[in-house]
């Protein structure tokens, strides 16, 4: 397995809303990812490994497949800003990720 170093491909956004998360390590597939500039990338907050039933949690960093597979790391408990994902989670991700709460970005909390 090739593993390269840490690139960022844009600036993403916070969508993790909670300091208590709990993660695991899985695979990312080159299928899973898209083309940007001529690499492969797992975009952060996919959902892994489908945004369907099958769904395990969301996926908390960029990641390049373009030299093929490579660990990810992804969120199985915690709190999500829904908003602040690369796109929308369907109701079966939702449902299948029981541990995972989806809350709206509020701009002013915290203030």
């Amino acid at each position: 397995m090739y593993v390269s170093k840490k690139t960022t491909y844009d600036s993403n956004p916070s969508f993790v809303s909670s300091e208590h998360i709990i993660s695991r390590t899985r695979t990312a597939t080159q299928s899973m990812g898209v083309n940007q500039n001529g690499k492969i990338i797992l975009k952060a907050g996919t959902v892994y490994p489908a945004n369907d039933a099958t769904a395990q949690g969301v996926t908390l960093h960029d990641v390049e497949l373009t030299h093929g597979d490579q660990p990810v790391g992804v969120m199985v408990e915690g709190y999500i800003y829904e908003s602040r994902l690369p796109e929308k989670v369907s109701d079966e991700a939702k449902t299948a990720m029981q541990e995972i709460k989806f809350e709206e970005y509020n701009a002013t909390e915290g203030e």
